[in-house]
């Protein structure tokens, strides 16, 4: 049955199932939010509605409420409650694929946060995806990418460094991979192969998805290269799995 709140409140919530109470009406109202019962920027009921219609306690409700805005999936403003974010996104993958294009397009506001830049050598992996010999200089950036300011990716990207060796400054000065490499000259390259995953986030990953530890993510594994074929980047996508839906269309390789 449904109330006037939107809420379906059939099944109880149990007690003593082995699942906290807050950590159960967490998952009803992320149920309730990802299934559209809710539309974006709409307030939710207050923690008075939430815990009479659930039969719990406010504390239970504000735990709940504080564990969906760790997530990105609601807001709280101060003495207003808390409000839907707008921030589920399709992700295409297409064989030139950059997040700021992806989300300018679906009307988001993008942002890459460059949150760290190092220098290494090359293992006989990234020597593999690379092309390179083992021991060459690599480039290992990590950014944030945040869709209206909630992050929504984890990117880990490696570069050769002879072939773009001030690109971490150029990172930092331009905000984009795709503008970035454009500055050395390289304004067209594609992505030539994608695998994509599921697994649980790293520690660090869920830090700065701001999702538990015990929620998924999706992961994509990619391969650029330049017009001569030659690898440019090896890039590992890590995305928030309750906010992007990723999608593969017909130009996704080609």
């Amino acid at each position: 049955m449904m109330t006037d709140s939107g809420l379906d409140h059939d099944s109880p919530i149990e007690r003593g199932a082995g699942v906290a109470v807050w950590r159960q009406l967490a998952s009803r109202l992320e149920d309730d939010i990802m299934a559209g019962r809710f539309e974006a920027n709409e307030r939710l009921p207050t923690e008075a509605a939430l815990a009479e219609v659930f039969r719990v306690n406010r504390h239970t409700v504000r735990r709940a409420i504080a564990s969906l805005a760790e997530q990105g999936l609601v807001r709280v403003e101060q003495g207003r409650g808390a409000f839907v974010e707008d921030v589920v996104i399709d992700y295409p993958l297409r064989h030139r694929t950059s997040f700021s294009t992806n989300l300018l397009e679906q009307g988001r506001d993008p942002l890459q946060q460059f949150i760290g830049v190092e220098e290494v050598r090359a293992d006989q992996r990234l020597a593999s995806g690379l092309n390179v010999r083992r021991g060459t200089k690599l480039l290992i950036s990590r950014s944030v990418g945040l869709a209206d300011g909630v992050p929504v990716s984890v990117g880990v990207s490696v570069f050769p460094y002879a072939r773009f060796p001030q690109l971490a400054e150029r990172l930092q000065e331009e905000r984009s991979i795709s503008k970035a490499l454009a500055t050395f000259g390289l304004a067209d390259y594609r992505r030539r192969e994608t695998r994509i995953l599921t697994r649980m986030p790293t520690a660090g990953e869920a830090k700065h998805l701001r999702q538990p530890m015990s929620q998924p993510v999706l992961v994509t594994e990619a391969i650029d290269v330049d017009p001569n074929e030659h690898p440019i980047r090896l890039g590992t996508t890590c995305f928030a799995g309750s906010r992007v839906q990723i999608t593969v269309g017909d130009d996704a390789h080609r």
